[in-house]
């Protein structure tokens, strides 16, 4: 039912491909099923420029590293007890991101469910990065992994939506960065995560 995107999707600038992610479905194909969510968040970091990018000032450590690799690779991190995904973004050296902040769930409901607990309600399971990474079931074990291929994949969605943008979450200690409009998100989805400055 669902196909990996083109590996040519991922090469546009960041701020671009950004957007273009929302709409999109991101699937993941496991043993007990396939859960499959539509992105209605995401979040650009525009590397070397961006106070608020794990890679300002062309850092790169053990956990960036990623970053300067080929657009399309999954970078995935550990914020608190959770993980975080993104889309590297950028010719090979440029180290952008996305980070994919929210989707709505289409496919493998019970799994979401049984992954998030029984207690939440649906609106909950997705509505954040950390969360969403559990609902799919994704763990650190796809750093470096390609969105094009198979079992964790990004597929096209259907179209023909309203995005809309504005400051991105969390990142208050970043200086000028903080205004910057880099999130893009579905105009009136209630899965979009709730703006914290």
């Amino acid at each position: 039912m669902y196909e990996p995107i083109d590996k040519s999707f991922f090469e546009p600038h960041v701020l671009e491909l950004a957007r273009n992610l929302v709409g999109q479905y991101i699937v993941h194909e496991r043993p007990d099923g396939v859960i499959a969510a539509r992105i209605v968040e995401t979040e650009a970091y525009h590397g070397p420029e961006d106070r608020a990018a794990h890679s300002f000032g062309n850092r790169r450590t053990k956990r960036t590293e990623i970053m300067f690799g080929a657009p399309g690779l999954v970078y995935t991190y550990q914020m608190h007890t959770h993980t975080l995904m993104n889309v590297v973004s950028g010719p090979i050296g440029t180290p952008h991101a996305v980070l994919i902040r929210a989707a709505e769930p289409v496919d493998g409901l019970e799994l979401m469910r049984d992954n998030r607990g029984p207690h939440l309600k649906m609106k909950d399971w997705t509505n954040g990065p950390g969360k969403l990474s559990k609902a799919l079931g994704v763990t650190m074990k796809y750093y470096g992994h390609h969105w094009a291929d198979e079992p964790l994949f990004i597929a096209e969605g259907p179209g023909g939506i309203e995005i809309e943008t504005g400051p991105r979450v969390g990142i208050g200690n970043s200086g000028e960065a903080v205004h910057y409009p880099w999130r893009f998100f579905e105009k009136d989805n209630p899965f979009v995560s709730k703006y914290r400055p």
